[in-house]
């Protein structure tokens, strides 16, 4: 039974589970899944042309190697765009797995604020965010090595643990 098992790759949420991981596209990139519950596991096998009496049941763990198996068969047939337009704003909890470059650009993103740019740079926005005492930038975003020995100094971290 793998959905109590504590080790890495043996439990229901870490990839076992065939309705819980991210799957390759046809053009190399990926798409995740979480259809954790009944209702939207029903609703990704009516999207993905799949029957439930066909596919061992979606807790039996003796099958998800094969079901896994034929997700993955399946999502390698389209891009992650055509997955995207097929699967997005429906419930089968399906998300683009983007590159980092492109998160700032995803519909989402943009309309929670996620992403800022400062000076010419687009970064995360300051988390957490609080109505009373909102976060700001602070500063510049210093260079590559900008500010390290310092940092370690006022942290009081010699170099000999780093």
């Amino acid at each position: 039974d793998r959905i109590g098992r504590a080790r890495r790759g043996g439990n229901i949420l870490d990839g076992s589970a065939p309705f819980y991981r991210c799957y390759a596209c046809a053009d190399g990139k990926y798409v995740s899944v979480g259809a954790f519950e009944p209702k939207f596991y029903d609703l990704l096998l009516s999207k993905l042309g799949l029957e439930p009496d066909d596919l061992p049941g979606q807790y039996d763990t003796g099958g998800w190697d094969a079901v896994s198996a034929r997700f993955a068969e399946i999502f390698a047939r389209r891009t992650r765009a055509e997955w995207t337009e097929l699967l997005e704003g429906e419930d089968v909890c399906f998300a683009p797995v983007m590159e980092l470059s492109e998160a700032p650009e995803h519909p989402h993103m943009r309309a929670r604020e996620v992403f800022v740019e400062s000076d010419g740079l687009v970064q995360p926005a300051p988390a957490p965010r609080f109505s009373r005492t909102p976060g700001a930038i602070q500063g510049h975003a210093p260079a590559a090595g900008e500010g390290g020995a310092a940092m370690l100094q006022a942290w009081e971290i010699g170099r000999a643990h780093v």
